[in-house]
C-alpha cells in the first residue's frame, strides 16, 4: 500500500544527501566526479589505518635511536589511541555541524603536520605529543571521511555498494598494509619515515578532496552538547586507557580497574544527558535503529576478534619462523587480497541484491573458520601449508564483513547526523581493538604460564618456551574463532532480511 509522505517525514526516511523533493543535494557528486572523490577519501582512510600498525614495527628502532625506556615504548601507540578513540564522537559531531569536508581537510592537514614534527622528533616527548596529535586529527578525519561517502553515494544503491566495497577493502587492508609498508621502511630507511610516509598520503587526499569532493550543506543545529561532549570524552579515554593497562599489568591492577570503572560511570552518564538535551551529541536513534545497531555491534564484536590475526601472528611469524619484519609484511599480503576481493565482489555486487543479514553472518563464519586453522601452527609449522590458507579464509571473511557493515551503519541516516553515525563505526571498533587487545594478551600469558607450569622440568630451555609461546596463541585462536561465531550468530538475527531500501521518488513509498 502507497501513500503520499510529507516533506518532514520524507527527511526522516531519506538516506543522507536527498532532500524532500528526492533531488540530490549539493553534496551528490555526479559522474566520474564521485569516484575521485572516492579515491581521496580512501587514501585518507588507508593513512589512518595504516598508523594502527605501522609504528609497532618502527617502535624498536625508534627507541634505539631516541633513548627512551620500555615503560614509555608503549605510550607512543598508547597516546595515539587514546586521543582517537576518545575524540571520535566529538569529532563526527563536529563534521555534522561544521561541514564534513572542512573538518576532513583539517584532519588531513593536521594529521600532515603532526606527522613532520614526529618524524623529525629529537626525544621521546616530542614523539610523544606528535603521536597524541595525530590522534586528534585522526579523530576529525575518519568520520568525516566515512560520512563523505555515504553522502556522495547517497542517491544510487549500486554506486552506494561498490563504494563502500572500496572503502571496506581499505580499511580491512590497513591495518597489515601498515606492517608491510613499516618493516620495508624500518629496514630500509628509517622509522621516522614511517611518520614520513603520511605526507605522501596526506597531500594526495588533500588534492583529491579539494578537487572532487563536492562542498556539503552545514547542518542549521549550531549548538555544541557540551556536557556530551565531556562525559563521552572522558569515558572514552578512560576504558581505552584502561584497557590498555590491563594489556600490560594485568586485570587487577590499580591503573586498569578504576580507568575503566570511571569510564564506564562517564558513559552511563552520557547516555542519560542524550535523553535529555535538545541538541544531542550522539542522537540515540542512530544507534536503536534494528540495522545500524546490528552493524555497531557486529563491527565492535569483530573489531575483538580482529586483534588475533595481527598481533599474534606477528609475533609468531618473527619469533617462531624467525621472519624480518619486511618478510613479515609480505607474508600478510595474500590476506590483504583476499580483503579486496572479497570487499568488491560480496560488498559491491551481492549487498544491493541480498543486504547484511546473509553476508554479515557468512563473513563471520569464514573468519571463524579461518581462526580454527591457524590453531594448528607449531613451532615446526610452514607458512605455506600451515600459515597461507588460513590467511586467505580470514581474508574472505573480512572483507565481506567490513564492507558490509560500515555501508549498514550508515545506511537511512538523516544528513545532519551523517558525521556522528560514522564516527561510531570507528568508536566501536577502537573500542573492540582494545578489548581484544587486553583480553587476548592475558589469555595467551595465562595459556603460555600453564603449558610452562606443565612442563616443569624443561621450563628453561628454548624449545620449551617457543611451544609455551605457541600454545598461547593456539588458545587465543580458538577464543577468537568463538568471538567471530557469537558475532555471526548476532548478526543473523539483529539484521533484517533483504536489501536496505534507497527512496528514488519524491514522497512514494509503501507500507
Amino acid at each position: 500500500m502507497s501513500r503520499n509522505l510529507s516533506p518532514d517525514e520524507f527527511r526522516q526516511l531519506s538516506p543522507p544527501g536527498l532532500d524532500a523533493d528526492g533531488q540530490a543535494t549539493q553534496t551528490v557528486s555526479k559522474g566520474a566526479g564521485r569516484w575521485l572523490a572516492l579515491i581521496a577519501l580512501s587514501v585518507a582512510q588507508l593513512m589512518d589505518m595504516l598508523d594502527n600498525t605501522i609504528m609497532n614495527i618502527a617502535l624498536p628502532s625508534a627507541q634505539r635511536d631516541l633513548g627512551f625506556s620500555i615503560d614509555n615504548r608503549q605510550w607512543i601507540v598508547t597516546g595515539y589511541a587514546l586521543a582517537f578513540g576518545g575524540l571520535l564522537l566529538l569529532g563526527g559531531r563536529l563534521a555534522d555541524l561544521f561541514g564534513r569536508k572542512r573538518m576532513f581537510l583539517i584532519g588531513v592537514g593536521g594529521f600532515v603536520v603532526a606527522s613532520a614534527i614526529g618524524g623529525a622528533a629529537n626525544g621521546f616527548m616530542m614523539l610523544l605529543l606528535a603521536r597524541v596529535t595525530q590522534g586528534v586529527f585522526a579523530a576529525l578525519l575518519a568520520p568525516a571521511a566515512l560520512s563523505l561517502v555515504a553522502v556522495i553515494f547517497a542517491d544510487n544503491a549500486q554506486d552506494r555498494a561498490r563504494a563502500f566495497g572500496v572503502f571496506g577493502a581499505v580499511s580491512g587492508l590497513g591495518g597489515a598494509l601498515g606492517l608491510l609498508l613499516g618493516g620495508v621502511l624500518t629496514q630500509t630507511v628509517s622509522w621516522r619515515w614511517c611518520l614520513y610516509v603520511n605526507l605522501i598520503f596526506g597531500v594526495v587526499a588533500l588534492i583529491g578532496a579539494l578537487a572532487f569532493v563536492p562542498g556539503d550543506d552545514r547542518s542549521h543545529q549550531t549548538r555544541l552538547d557540551l556536557p556530551g561532549c565531556i562525559t563521552a570524552t572522558l569515558g572514552l579515554v578512560g576504558i581505552v586507557f584502561g584497557l590498555g593497562n590491563a594489556a600490560s599489568n594485568g586485570w587487577s591492577d590499580v591503573w586498569t580497574l578504576v580507568p575503566v570503572i570511571a569510564g564506564m560511570v562517564s558513559m552511563i552518564v552520557f547516555v542519560l544527558i542524550q535523553l535529555k538535551v535538545a541538541h544531542p551529541l550522539l542522537p540515540l536513534h542512530v544507534v536503536l535503529d534494528r540495522v545500524r545497531g546490528a552493524a555497531y555491534l557486529t563491527l565492535w564484536i569483530c573489531g575483538i576478534g580482529m586483534f588475533a590475526v595481527f598481533l599474534l601472528l606477528t609475533y609468531y611469524l618473527q619469533e617462531v619462523l624467525k621472519f624480518s619484519p619486511v618478510m613479515t609484511g609480505v607474508a600478510f599480503l595474500p590476506m590483504i587480497g583476499a580483503v579486496v576481493i572479497s570487499s568488491i565482489i560480496f560488498g559491491a555486487a551481492l549487498f544491493p541484491r541480498v543486504g547484511p543479514r546473509p553476508l554479515v553472518p557468512v563473513g563471520c563464519l569464514l573468519a571463524a573458520i579461518g581462526m580454527t586453522m591457524f590453531t594448528g601452527i607449531s613451532a615446526t609449522s610452514s607458512y605455506a601449508a600451515h600459515v597461507l590458507p588460513a590467511l586467505l579464509v580470514t581474508g574472505l571473511g573480512f572483507g565481506m564483513i567490513f564492507s558490509t557493515v560500515q555501508n549498514a551503519a550508515t545506511s537511512g541516516i538523516q544528513a545532519h547526523d551523517a558525521g556522528v553515525a560514522s564516527a561510531m563505526v570507528n568508536t566501536v571498533q577502537q573500542i573492540g581493538g582494545a578489548i581484544g587487545t587486553a583480553v587476548f594478551n592475558s589469555l595467551a600469558v595465562t595459556a603460555a604460564a600453564t603449558y610452562l607450569k606443565n612442563h616443569a622440568a624443561s621450563a628453561s630451555q628454548p624449545t620449551t618456551i617457543i611451544n609455551a609461546t605457541v600454545a598461547g596463541d593456539q588458545f587465543v585462536f580458538w577464543a577468537a574463532g568463538g568471538v567471530f561465531l557469537v558475532g555471526g550468530f548476532l548478526a543473523a538475527i539483529l539484521f533484517r532480511s533483504g536489501p536496505i531500501p534507497v527512496p528514488t521518488n519524491a514522497g512514494h513509498f509503501s507500507s
